[in-house]
């Protein structure tokens, strides 16, 4: 038993949830669609070359939903997850999880998305435990900002540190499943590092160090 931490976006769905939102805020009529499209291509390029600036990153993906509350966010989370998040969802992972539970592993998704978006994802696959970027909420409402430490690249390590001193859980013998070269901070932190369909940077990075690689695709 113990620790078993898989990265979210186009590791156990084979999308990135933080991209198809803003492309789904579009198609609901919630940003201006030009300027909000052209930035969502922007900074999911940032982050697929490492570039990415995290916290100028979570203020345009949290804008959108300042002022809302929990319960009229409900309504768009549930759309969302039937329209986009749906099609995504890899049988393998499901299978990949579950033999997690069944070695009584504690299951933990940690993800740079933030929990808006995936706290009904990670519901829908089943995990209790979620890490992610949190977003400020103050007398009920959204404002559209992050709050505390975001869980990317080296973030995703103290995060999971300070989770564990939480839970009074050792991250001593855990593993990690990830796709990105982003999560490479954590990925060398555990004793377990899996890369599922890796992107070339990760891809190189576990061929160099021996890590086990994986697809979870059909």
């Amino acid at each position: 038993m113990g620790l078993a931490l898989f990265d979210l976006d186009n590791t156990l769905v084979a999308g990135d949830s933080d991209h198809l939102w803003g492309d789904f805020l579009v198609s609901e009529g919630l940003v201006d669609p030009d300027k909000h499209k052209a930035l969502n291509e922007h900074y999911y390029r940032q982050y697929q070359q490492g570039q990415l600036d995290i916290d100028e990153y979570l203020s345009f993906a949290l804008g959108p939903m300042a002022g809302m509350t929990p319960e009229t966010l409900s309504a768009l989370q549930d759309k969302f997850l039937k329209k986009h998040v749906e099609p995504i969802l890899l049988d393998a992972a499901f299978d990949l999880l579950q033999a997690h539970r069944v070695k009584g592993d504690t299951l933990i998704i940690i993800t740079a998305t933030n929990t808006l978006v995936t706290q009904p994802i990670a519901d829908r696959l089943g995990v209790e435990y979620l890490i992610g970027c949190e977003a400020e909420l103050k007398d009920g409402r959204y404002t559209g900002k992050p709050e505390g430490v975001p869980s990317f690249g080296e973030g995703k390590v103290q995060r999971i540190k300070a989770w564990c001193a939480e839970h009074q859980t050792p991250l001593e013998g855990a593993i990690f499943y990830s796709d990105s070269h982003n999560d490479l901070p954590l990925l060398r932190e555990v004793a377990h590092a899996v890369a599922v369909d890796p992107d070339d940077v990760l891809r190189l990075e576990a061929q160099q160090c021996g890590w086990e690689i994986i697809s979870l695709r059909p």
